[in-house]
């Protein structure tokens, strides 16, 4: 009963990180922007990897992809790969307290930003602003938040 009561959560997460993606933002925040998708598939790839894989990280990296107006198969790249570092290691994150969680994700979007640095380089694209950089940074800052949250939700409300 309460896997279908839940059921709904793991969709509309990533709809709402969808919808959080594409909401607009001044210029100047523009390139702060945490990365909404990672950091949903990085709660669930963590909680549930039996619902939460690299088809999952596939499947929504290439709708971001055609909703976001990007390279096809950028996004899916990076959430691919994203998902796959965090298979390796979900053990050793699931016994991290948050704080020590936080640290390892904001690890992980550094290392996305680099990726996505690199495609676009590839890409002979202009290089990245400074500021693009920070955005790794407010993404570990959610992560305690965005955890709880979805914890709360995924699990109901306890007494």
């Amino acid at each position: 009963m309460s896997r279908i009561r839940s059921g709904w959560i793991l969709p509309l997460s990533f709809i709402v990180a969808l919808l959080l993606g594409l909401l607009p933002l001044p210029e100047m925040l523009q390139p702060l922007r945490p990365y909404w998708l990672a950091l949903v598939l990085a709660y669930w790839v963590i909680e549930t990897p039996e619902r939460a894989g690299l088809g999952l990280a596939m499947g929504v990296g290439v709708i971001a992809d055609v909703m976001f107006g990007s390279l096809l198969g950028e996004q899916a790249l990076r959430l691919v790969i994203m998902a796959f570092i965090l298979q390796r290691f979900r053990l050793q994150l699931r016994f991290f307290p948050v704080s020590q969680q936080a640290l390892a994700i904001g690890g992980l979007l550094l290392n996305d930003r680099i990726v996505d640095a690199a495609i676009h380089w590839l890409l002979g694209e202009p290089r990245l602003p400074w500021n693009y950089w920070w955005a790794p940074l407010l993404g570990m800052l959610l992560w305690p938040l965005i955890y709880v949250l979805l914890d709360m939700l995924r699990q109901g409300r306890r007494n």
